[in-house]
């Protein structure tokens, strides 16, 4: 069975936050839904290029209630996943935006023996993303 594409859906607390939230990042608002009668959106996503995330209020799936007690600690029970960028110039780029904007960054930029770079960025409801380029990409 082949696979065109595939789009996680994150539980937030907030679609709204959760989408300017990734918009520090550089992602886009895709769309976003508003139930009838309810007071914020319940569903959205958020987009870049070649990568979409949904984001749903309280539902399809858990959020992070473990959460990172002191720098180099990633423990959550939320979503991982990996973002892959072009090159390590990038990771160390993105990290440094981060760092700035004062997201949550769990793990420093690293060059991995499994040959990557990639540091650790939290979510504030616990989703952990590893932002990774593979060694020598920039050449």
């Amino acid at each position: 069975m082949p696979v065109k594409h595939v789009t996680p859906i994150l539980n937030v607390s907030s679609v709204e936050a959760s989408i300017d939230w990734f918009g520090k990042l550089g992602w886009r608002q895709g769309f976003i839904w508003q139930d009838k009668g309810e007071p914020a959106p319940t569903f959205g996503s958020v987009c870049t290029d070649g990568a979409e995330i949904f984001v749903c209020l309280d539902g399809q799936g858990s959020r992070g209630t473990i959460m990172p007690s002191s720098p180099g600690d990633d423990r959550t029970d939320g979503v991982w996943m990996s973002w892959w960028v072009e090159n390590p110039a990038e990771v160390d780029a993105l990290h440094a935006s981060c760092v700035k904007q004062g997201l949550i960054v769990t793990y420093p930029p690293t060059d991995e023996p499994w040959g990557v770079r990639e540091f650790h960025l939290r979510h504030p409801d616990g989703h952990m993303f590893r932002v990774s380029a593979g060694v020598g990409d920039d050449d």
